[in-house]
């Protein structure tokens, strides 16, 4: 079945590059562009399409204004198609937690040539229009003062104490965000030091760990090498041109950020990170796989329950897109597939 597509920019040129790169699969049809959110809001009427992208700042109505009404009015599939700044990324954060199904870096001028962007943006509308319409309840229309409250006392007792030397590690992608958000508020402020890659763009790391360091109990931050890995504290890779790697330094553990080839076809990688982990911490460390298109994350799961770590996989029902968890159960590599609501508890009591 194809997949029709509407296209929401104000630009004549991103209308162009961004149908260029959708029509080049032969399963997803652009149905309309519009240049504004009024033009949006009549073509949405008239041509009922399965996914939507949607540029940030557009004039008369922004993108997280017309974002907001839509989920309101018409739920359905949105892609947030944002510009590589700091006040695009946190724009973008802002609009997945009002509902958006995943983010997409905007393209430059010639972008469109560029064979494996173009099929990270048909990935995505694929998983959108089939996944798009099951989101977690949870997730849906949460108020403003749900998403700026301050950090909420965690379900684990106030005398929890992490096991020394312990160790956790996560692995996510699309509808990552919400879902860490949503885990991490149910971490104490003495949780074990915890390693995180999420698949995102470049500059939005960074963005996404201050939000999370504002919202949860631990203190979060964007990896560095060199960091020292303590508890309390939580570790988010950069997007971008590095991966994140468990290091056994000779003054303790740290984070190390590796420029190397992606691996399972991203880097950072969930499976490097992984990988990194099992070779490190063996039965020190709990691995946990989260919503995500792909199968990044599975081998390394594998790797860490192979040499003792304990592993959980994110339920299908409470997944955004089962992708990464299932290719992870169907591996051997998950030892207890769990409910996003129960994977915070089990996990800190497997290292308490």
């Amino acid at each position: 079945m194809t997949v029709k597509v509407l296209i929401v920019d104000d630009s004549p040129t991103m209308r162009a590059i961004l149908s260029m790169m959708i029509s080049s699969d032969p399963e997803i049809e652009v149905v309309g562009k519009a240049d504004c959110p009024s033009t949006a809001r009549q073509m949405i009427k008239e041509l009922n399409p399965d996914v939507m992208t949607l540029d940030i700042e557009m004039p008369g109505m922004d993108g997280l204004d017309f974002l907001e009404k839509v989920m309101r009015l018409r739920p359905m599939p949105v892609i947030m198609v944002s510009a590589l700044t700091a006040a695009g990324a946190e724009a973008t954060l802002k609009a997945m937690e009002l509902g958006a199904f995943d983010c997409f870096a905007k393209p430059a001028l010639g972008f469109a040539s560029d064979k494996s962007q173009s099929q990270t943006l048909i990935s995505m509308i694929k998983a959108a229009a089939k996944n798009g319409g099951h989101r977690p309840l949870s997730f849906r229309n949460r108020s403003a003062s749900a998403q700026n409250a301050a950090p909420a006392p965690s379900s684990v007792a106030s005398g929890y104490r992490p096991k020394p030397g312990s160790i956790i590690a996560i692995g996510a992608s699309t509808g990552g965000v919400e879902t860490l958000l949503a885990l991490l508020k149910d971490f104490p402020a003495n949780c074990p030091p915890t390693l995180i890659v999420q698949h995102m763009p470049p500059l939005f790391t960074a963005s996404f760990a201050n939000r999370l360091d504002r919202m949860c109990p631990p203190k979060v931050s964007e990896a560095k090498t060199g960091d020292p890995l303590t508890p309390g504290h939580i570790y988010i890779a950069p997007g971008g041109e590095r991966h994140l790697e468990f290091q056994n330094a000779a003054h303790g553990p740290r984070c190390l950020l590796v420029s190397d080839e992606p691996m399972s076809g991203h880097r950072p990688s969930v499976d490097r990170l992984f990988l990194s982990v099992a070779k490190n911490c063996g039965r020190r460390a709990i691995g946990i796989i989260l919503t995500g298109m792909g199968q990044d994350g599975a081998m390394g799961l594998k790797a860490m329950r192979d040499t003792g770590s304990f592993t959980i996989g994110q339920d299908e029902e409470s997944c955004v897109v089962y992708g990464m968890p299932a290719a992870a159960y169907r591996m051997g590599a998950v030892e207890s597939q769990l409910p996003l609501s129960r994977i915070a508890a089990k996990a800190l009591e497997a290292c308490a």
